[in-house]
């Protein structure tokens, strides 16, 4: 892929760097007083939260552990299965901390609501949802995060980590995908 194809994929900015950095150093900080003298797990579900995570986790002021899992489900048409494949497992034992699961998006929120069970069963001191993107028109589960950095609309989104075909992870900020453009 081209520059020029690459830039084509960028509809708009939908969350500029700025403000994500913004939001991410409020809730730092909200995180940092919260969990001060508590031992404190950052979980990331990989591939996606990676880069929301890693600006967390420097937004955070007290001492916490990071951890990364890859779950996937597997749908059959519209209807989940009700199976989640973890192809990558925490190392730890979790029952003797604070996790906090640091998601880049909520969408349909099958494979995360599935996560938060499995991880609930492994009886941690607290459990928390942070995700960066929240996309409620599109839930098909009861799920809701304990914060949502932004809600944005029922569009594709790219960047931040978040990618279309492995592509445009790297962008600094949230941008509406451009189909039609590399259709």
């Amino acid at each position: 892929m081209t520059k020029q194809e690459f830039e084509k994929g960028i509809k708009r900015v939908l969350i500029p760097q700025t403000e994500i950095q913004e939001k991410i150093q409020a809730v730092g900080a909200q995180i940092t007083k919260e969990y001060e003298g508590k031992p404190l797990l950052l979980v990331s579900i990989l591939n996606g939260a990676f880069v929301f995570m890693a600006d967390l986790c420097r937004a955070i002021r007290i001492p916490c552990e990071t951890a990364f899992m890859c779950a996937k489900s597997y749908y059959n048409g519209t209807t989940s299965s009700g199976i989640v494949k973890i192809t990558m497992d925490l190392a730890q034992d979790i029952c003797n901390y604070h996790v906090i699961i640091a998601e880049d998006i909520i969408d349909t929120g099958r494979t995360l609501n599935d996560v938060v069970k499995l991880l609930q069963a492994r009886n941690p001191l607290s459990l928390k949802v942070i995700t960066l993107l929240d996309k409620p028109d599109r839930r098909l589960v009861d799920l809701k995060a304990d914060i949502s950095l932004f809600t944005i609309p029922d569009v594709f989104v790219i960047g931040y980590g978040l990618d279309c075909a492995e592509i445009y992870r790297n962008l600094p900020y949230i941008a509406e995908y451009d189909e039609e453009a590399n259709a």
